[in-house]
């Protein structure tokens, strides 16, 4: 995380806080369960079969809905190459604005399966050569690596290695404030905020990209005007 660049960390704050915001409006739907989280779920479809209970079939469904937003965006990123990002992120903002219409439309079940797929999608955004480079709706890596730098920054080595994984968990935080402030006075309609937010991330992202791909030639074409300038003078 701290090798990445200033603006790739603020996306992945951005996306924890996303990812935040949707589990809060799921969590309080389902009444404990997550659309982000799959290790609670896991532990709730361990006690579920040992209980007999009823609730073991919803935790294996969005298992597998969240499983199959995870293949929907390594596939999309796969096919979109040096697009991953705003291509993953277009998909993330399409199954959440399918989930708000709807959730609106009182269609509960299918929303939340969604829901769960947005956030396995979403996953794919870091993802690199079939492995997940920053975990985005999972914090218990995270709040390791915050630890293990903030020794580092007591022992003296690494003063402010510990901010970047503190922004990130963070952002999960605070995004699940605002996703139960949104249910609270929206309902299942304040996923649509979470479409706009994806929506509005894949745009900078696709400029991001495309900014990386301009600045190679400019350095290039610069430095072929200043050979041209150089050859002028000479001559």
């Amino acid at each position: 995380m701290i090798h990445y660049p200033r603006r790739i960390r603020l996306l992945a704050a951005s996306l924890s806080a996303l990812a935040g915001y949707v589990d809060a409006i799921g969590f309080i739907k389902l009444g404990g369960f997550f659309v982000s989280f799959m290790s609670g779920n896991s532990t709730r479809l361990g006690v579920g079969l040992a209980q007999a209970s009823p609730q073991a079939a919803v935790a294996a469904a969005l298992v597998g809905c969240f499983l199959l937003g995870v293949v929907a965006g390594s596939l999309a990123g796969h096919v979109a190459g040096a697009r991953r990002r705003p291509a993953v992120l277009l998909l993330v903002a399409a199954l959440l604005a399918a989930a708000a219409t709807l959730g609106g439309l009182g269609v509960d079940r299918p929303a939340l399966a969604l829901m769960a797929a947005a956030m396995g999608a979403e996953n794919a955004v870091f993802a690199a050569n079939g492995e997940v480079r920053i975990g985005l709706t999972y914090m218990t890596g995270t709040l390791v690596k915050l630890g293990q730098r903030i020794t580092e920054a007591l022992l003296g080595r690494d003063r402010l290695g510990w901010t970047p994984y503190l922004k990130l968990w963070l952002g999960l935080v605070l995004g699940g404030l605002c996703g139960a402030l949104a249910y609270r006075a929206f309902g299942l309609a304040g996923l649509w905020g979470a479409a706009v937010a994806a929506a509005a991330l894949a745009a900078l992202a696709a400029l991001a990209a495309l900014a990386a791909r301009i600045a190679p030639f400019e350095g290039e074409l610069q430095g072929e005007l200043q050979g041209a300038g150089s050859t002028a003078r000479l001559s």
